[in-house]
């Protein structure tokens, strides 16, 4: 029987920096605006796909997600869908224990100024108006990855196609007591944070600042992720 291949991410390297975290035009939750500091970290250029998620299957015998079967998520260059935060964590320990690299899910701070590309307090990753071709409402997500972007990082689907697990804990109010350097979430919460935009909703790009929230467990059809890594 062959052996499949680690496929490991393309990572980003983002510089430490300060950026403006949050929006006065978005939901509650997306405020106040604060300046937060992140250390330098490397980020994934595209989400997990299929073809990737495929190769951590066989390699440990994890179960597929929920909608592995279904034949309009099946091309192997599509967005994972349907693993829960717990798998989308299982995944990252996976690779840093055969890479011996710090391999993790972003933070949501780490994902909001990844998204940004560099663009101070702009709406979307690419400025402040929308695509014309902004319809959701479609029966899967765009593929290949690949899709929407590249940023001003290199980055690509940090707006559209699934929404992306974080690391953090998700507190709607977090913001007004976050601190300003490296924040990592509430300590406590039965829901997980997820970031950028989604296949099934009317407009399918989301803002920079969109927070989103699901609880752990849970394993949605437009829910994947991406990898991110700590650089000491």
């Amino acid at each position: 029987m062959r052996t499949p291949e680690l496929i490991e991410p393309d990572i980003v390297a983002i510089s430490e920096g300060d950026f403006l975290m949050g929006s006065d035009n978005g939901a509650a939750n997306e405020r106040p605006v604060h300046r937060v500091w992140v250390d330098a970290f490397g980020i994934a250029r595209y989400p997990v796909t299929n073809r990737e998620y495929k190769c951590f299957m066989e390699m440990t015998g994890h179960p597929p997600p929920r909608f592995w079967g279904e034949s309009k998520f099946q091309h192997p260059d599509q967005p994972i869908v349907g693993p829960s935060w717990h798998d989308a964590v299982a995944y990252c320990e996976w690779l840093k224990e055969l890479t011996s690299k710090a391999y993790r899910l972003p933070t949501e701070a780490e994902r909001e100024r990844a998204a940004r590309g560099g663009l101070e307090g702009r709406e979307y990753p690419w400025g402040d108006k929308l695509h014309e071709d902004h319809a959701g409402g479609r029966n899967a997500p765009h593929f290949p990855v690949g899709t929407d972007g590249p940023n001003g990082y290199g980055l690509y689907n940090m707006s559209e196609g699934v929404h992306e697990w974080c690391t953090d804990n998700y507190d709607p109010a977090y913001y007004k007591i976050s601190p300003d350097r490296n924040p990592t979430g509430p300590r406590h919460s039965d829901r997980r944070v997820a970031r950028g935009g989604s296949w099934r909703h009317r407009v399918r790009f989301a803002r920079c600042a969109a927070r989103s929230s699901l609880s752990p467990e849970k394993q949605f059809s437009d829910f994947g992720f991406r990898c991110a890594i700590t650089i000491n």
